[in-house]
């Protein structure tokens, strides 16, 4: 058998931030206590410290998890398409299925992360707003190559079907989860199927 690649400092510090990224999804940066963060690890305050700086310290390492997890799945659920409307075609289709998780889970991390550090954490609002960056990029990416191709019709606006898809996805998420109405998140995932379809050429 092969070694553990991971020092048990490593392997404490993602334990710590696995089971206290539901935590600050819930609660919060401002209304996450270290108690709260001794309770979901069972771990004592010297432990979540000997391994962390500070609460900032653990929030910013559970925002970059939560986002490296977002990204792995997106990419896992495009990868199988063999073109760029298909690929495009799985972003919704992947928040579909990501849906249950993320409402147990207490919401979209961007979004949760988002409206409470806008104004109140500088670090967090940043890694947020580069986030959102990148999966605009992503989906600008696939529309422009989409076009090049000839799978997409020339006039569509690869930012503004991006920046709308993305509006689509955090309104509906967010909606939903102060409504508990599911509908808000699949209309919206219905409409952004719809606006790839309209900018799709026809075969």
């Amino acid at each position: 058998m092969g070694k553990n690649i991971f020092t048990k400092s490593e392997l404490t510090r993602q334990f710590i931030i696995e089971k206290s990224a539901p935590v600050f999804n819930k609660k919060g940066f401002a209304g996450t206590s270290l108690s709260d963060l001794t309770r979901a690890t069972g771990l004592t305050k010297g432990s979540i410290y000997g391994n962390f700086k500070d609460k900032d310290d653990v929030a910013v390492s559970v925002f970059k998890y939560n986002l490296n997890n977002l990204i792995n799945f997106l990419t896992r659920e495009m990868t199988p398409g063999e073109t760029a409307v298909e690929k495009l075609r799985a972003i919704p289709a992947a928040y579909r299925k990501l849906y249950k998780n993320m409402v147990e889970f207490g919401g979209c991390p961007l979004l949760n992360t988002a409206t409470e550090a806008d104004d109140t954490h500088q670090t967090l609002c940043k890694l947020t707003a580069e986030a959102i960056g990148l999966l605009k990029k992503t989906i600008t990416r696939l529309v422009l190559s989409g076009q090049q191709t000839g799978q997409i019709k020339p006039e569509a606006d690869a930012d503004r079907l991006s920046e709308v898809a993305l509006s689509l996805i955090e309104g509906g998420s967010f909606l939903s989860k102060v409504t508990g109405e599911k509908s808000y998140m699949m209309n919206s995932l219905d409409l952004i199927e719809e606006l790839i379809a309209q900018v799709t050429v026809p075969k």
